[in-house]
């Protein structure tokens, strides 16, 4: 009964935050919010995806679902998900949840520069990693072994289930709702590792996009050691851009490079396209590096 009010709830949630409908549109959505209570005798079946390709910043396959479909994912992570999920989280992993994203994410790194500063100066080492082929290598196995040590209905598990054998072999959809938390889920166990095995007090992940910053390199060639064989058991590989160097050459993080200015006090981040570097260079953008925090387009 507790998901089925959840199930109406998403589907109510959708509807209010459509703007108009004709007659027949909300008869339609009517008869498919009808539809999705055959959840609860699990005749439920997903519809097939609609692909198309994007090639910007590379080249992804998006899939997505119905509109049928998405009321079921709205519902399932918003009040199953969510909820289940973050309370497991540490507090620097911060894609998809409320509160968080990129800028929380930028604004954490600038705050750990700071602190790193005060405590050992402007010497320091960074190991930044990125995870090949993140959303098309997740093992299904694997998810499902996780969503179990956290979720126990057996609804809502099989409902789960179905979603991510949705497609065939490894990976999940790059444009479902859902799969948005599996990936922020997929990793997390390594956050701990990381956090409370190895030791790291300023490290940030978003997504499979993360850094570690450390005085010492060569306990970071040790955890670049220990992340690899971490993420091999997940079926996972660190890609080439993944290397250990000086804070001072500063970090690239979503979207942005932040690094200490010369004194280590502050942080700036400018961008590192070459419209937002040539932006720096107006005078909008020099009055902007004239001040402690840099934020451009």
């Amino acid at each position: 009964m507790g998901f089925r009010m959840n199930l109406n709830k998403g589907c109510i949630e959708i509807m209010a935050n459509l703007q108009t409908f004709r007659n027949e549109s909300l008869m339609n959505l009517n008869k498919g919010c009808i539809e999705i209570y055959m959840l609860t005798s699990k005749k439920y079946r997903l519809s097939p995806y609609n692909c198309f390709m994007v090639y910007e910043p590379k080249e992804r396959l998006i899939m997505y679902n119905s509109f049928r479909d998405k009321i079921v994912q709205h519902s399932l992570c918003d009040n199953v998900l969510e909820p289940h999920l973050q309370k497991t989280f540490i507090f620097d992993n911060y894609a998809s949840q409320k509160g968080k994203g990129t800028h929380f994410g930028l604004d954490r790194l600038k705050m750990f520069m700071r602190k790193y500063y005060r405590q050992y100066g402007a010497d320091g080492w960074v190991l930044k990693c990125d995870v090949k082929k993140y959303f098309y290598s997740i093992d299904h196995g694997v998810l499902k072994s996780q969503l179990r040590r956290v979720i126990h209905d057996p609804d809502v598990l099989w409902l789960l289930d179905m979603i991510i054998d949705s497609t065939e072999g490894k990976g999940i959809p790059i444009g479902n709702h859902t799969s948005q938390w599996f990936a922020v889920l997929y990793l997390s166990g390594m956050d701990h590792f990381i956090k409370e095995r190895l030791g790291i007090k300023y490290y940030g992940r978003y997504m499979d996009d993360f850094y570690l910053i450390h005085n010492d390199k060569d306990h970071l060639r040790y955890c670049l050691d220990e992340i690899r064989r971490y993420v091999e058991g997940l079926g996972l590989e660190l890609n080439q851009k993944t290397a250990i160097f000086p804070l001072k050459q500063g970090i690239d993080f979503l979207g942005f490079r932040t690094f200490m200015t010369d004194s280590g006090a502050d942080c700036l981040t400018k961008a590192g396209s070459t419209l937002k570097r040539s932006w720096l260079h107006t005078q909008a953008g020099q009055a902007m590096l004239n001040t402690e925090i840099v934020t451009t387009l």
